[in-house]
């Protein structure tokens, strides 16, 4: 009878120690970040991945810094990503945005860890890794035409000025929203991007735009800028120059952008959410399903965010519609 029991009992006891190991076990995650952890993107997403992963992951983080250093030392920073991953032999990897997913996509196409990207604005198809069965990912849209004719239900509005800088991802929002026009017309709102990487010539543009006869401006990205001796100014600065100086109210396409000092708000993306939905599917790969087999998606379509004191700044109130929507801050 003993015998018997002990047989009975022998499944279940590997199952309890199969178990046992499994949760004993501690995933390698690295992250490879195309900008830096100071970036409120990047710092937003990683908490969104983090917070959504299990709680026994080791985390590895990697940043290329192509917001700061030269487009020409892009590849160089790859490079050390890569070996970087190769130290750590991490079990699965997030690549963040569009600079690591085109300079190591193709790398990480080449062997077996399974790999999550996110924040990608360009079509991943012109990285060449839509056909690997190791890689899959979460998209990033920025909201702007949605963004924009929203707008028209706070103020009124003719001509809007969309500030971008010139680096990658500015590139790509230009050639996929904009089909690298620099100007398109959207429910009867004229719509002007202009993608600047000169310092001087951001402070001239900000501060002329009313004469210029613009209604609003939003802010997109504004973190590759530099001064004539081509000095990158920091980011911040540039954000709170332009809240401070702006002769018309400035809206902005990302949360990290709104609040006291910065932009009014507006129909934003969050960095986040899109952490949160590369986590959820890691923690599929995590369990044995295989990346190809997980669809790639779109990230959430956006947040109404907006900033109490900058709402109060440009005696702008809200229609009850939006506000019934919204997060509002400070």
């Amino acid at each position: 009878m003993k015998t018997i029991s002990f047989y009975l009992l022998l499944p279940i006891i590997f199952l309890f120690l199969f178990n046992s190991v499994a949760i004993s076990g501690s995933p390698s995650i690295l992250i490879i970040e195309s900008y830096h952890s100071e970036y409120p993107w990047d710092e937003s997403y990683i908490q969104g991945i983090k917070e959504n992963m299990p709680g026994n992951c080791v985390f590895h983080i990697f940043q290329m810094d192509t917001k700061r250093i030269p487009e020409s030392e892009y590849e160089k920073s790859a490079l050390k990503g890569w070996a970087f991953y190769l130290e750590k032999k991490p079990d699965l990897v997030f690549l963040g945005d569009d600079n690591a997913l085109k300079y190591l996509g193709p790398r990480f196409a080449t062997v077996d860890t399974p790999v999550v990207y996110l924040g990608i604005n360009n079509n991943p198809r012109t990285y060449g890794v839509t056909s690997s069965a190791n890689i899959t990912g979460v998209l990033e849209r920025p909201l702007l035409k949605r963004s924009i004719v929203e707008m028209r239900k706070i103020i009124k509005l003719k001509r809007v000025l969309v500030l971008f800088d010139s680096g990658e991802t500015s590139r790509v929002t230009f050639e996929e929203t904009f089909y690298g026009q620099e100007k398109m017309r959207i429910s009867n709102i004229d719509i002007h991007l202009k993608r600047i990487g000169s310092w001087e010539t951001w402070q001239k543009t900000v501060e002329e735009a009313e004469n210029d006869g613009y209604d609003a401006m939003i802010i997109g990205l504004y973190h590759t800028i530099v001064d004539k001796k081509n000095t990158h100014i920091n980011a911040e600065s540039v954000l709170y120059w332009t809240s401070e100086n702006t002769p018309i109210p400035p809206f902005a396409f990302w949360d990290f952008a709104v609040g006291p000092g910065k932009a009014i708000g507006g129909l934003t993306l969050l960095g986040k959410t899109q952490g949160q939905a590369a986590a959820e599917m890691a923690n599929k790969i995590l369990t044995g399903i295989p990346p190809n087999k997980i669809q790639v998606i779109h990230g959430e379509k956006g947040k109404f965010l907006f900033s109490k004191s900058q709402l109060r700044k440009h005696n702008i109130r809200l229609p009850e519609e939006i506000v019934l929507k919204a997060t509002m801050i400070d």
